[in-house]
C-alpha cells in the first residue's frame, strides 16, 4: 500500500518487496498531475522487479495491472472491513481481499480493530486470496496470522523500515 506519508521511504519499501508481490497505489491526496508522474515511476520499478501494480482511486492510470475497491477488467483487489464487504468484493470480481484493520494503524489512530480472530472469520472460506492488513509486519504474519488461514499480509511501514520490529505499532491500512 502506498501513502503520501512514506515520502522517500517509498523507494526503500519498493526495493524490499519480494518478486511477485503486489503494490496498491493510493496517494489519494497527491494532485493528479503529480500522481500520474509518481505512478509512472512506480510502474517502471514494478515492471522491472516483477511486482503487480494496481491503482486505488477514480482515475485510470496507464499501465495499471488492475484496480482496488471497484470493478475492473484486470486484477481487482477489494477492502474487507467486515464479512459483508469481503463477500461484496468477491461478487464484484476481486481476486484479492484485504481484511482490515487487523491491528491498530497509524492512519486511523484510535479506530476499532478486528483483531486476529475476527479478521480470520471475515476471511474464512473466501474463494479468493485473503490478505491481512492493518498493523501488520512479517513477524505478526508468521507467528499469528499465517496459521489462521491468511494467504499473506500487506503493510506500509513494515516495508520501509518503520515496522513493528522497530518497536512501535505504526502500520497503516
Amino acid at each position: 500500500m502506498t501513502d503520501e506519508r512514506q515520502g522517500e521511504g517509498l523507494w526503500r519499501a519498493l526495493a524490499r518487496l519480494p518478486r511477485g508481490a503486489g503494490v496498491v497505489f493510493r496517494h489519494h491526496e497527491t494532485p493528479f498531475f503529480e500522481r500520474r508522474i509518481l505512478f509512472e515511476r512506480i510502474r517502471k520499478i514494478a515492471r522491472r522487479r516483477g511486482l503487480v501494480l494496481v491503482r486505488a482511486g477514480d482515475l485510470p492510470m496507464r499501465g495499471e495491472a488492475g484496480v482496488h475497491g471497484r470493478r475492473g477488467r484486470a486484477a481487482v483487489t477489494w477492502p474487507g472491513h467486515d464479512r459483508r464487504e469481503a463477500i461484496a468484493g468477491v461478487r464484484a470480481g476481486a481476486r484479492v481481499v484485504f481484511v482490515s484493520p487487523v491491528f491498530a494503524t497509524r492512519s486511523h489512530p484510535g479506530a476499532p480493530t478486528l483483531g486476529p480472530v475476527r479478521a480470520a472469520a471475515v476471511a474464512r472460506g473466501l474463494p479468493v486470496t485473503s490478505i491481512a492488513l492493518g498493523g501488520m509486519d512479517e513477524r505478526r504474519w508468521r507467528l499469528r496470522l499465517r496459521a489462521m488461514g491468511f494467504d499473506g499480509f500487506a503493510a506500509i511501514d513494515a516495508w520501509d523500515g518503520g515496522g513493528r520490529e522497530a518497536g512501535a505499532d505504526r502500520r497503516v491500512d
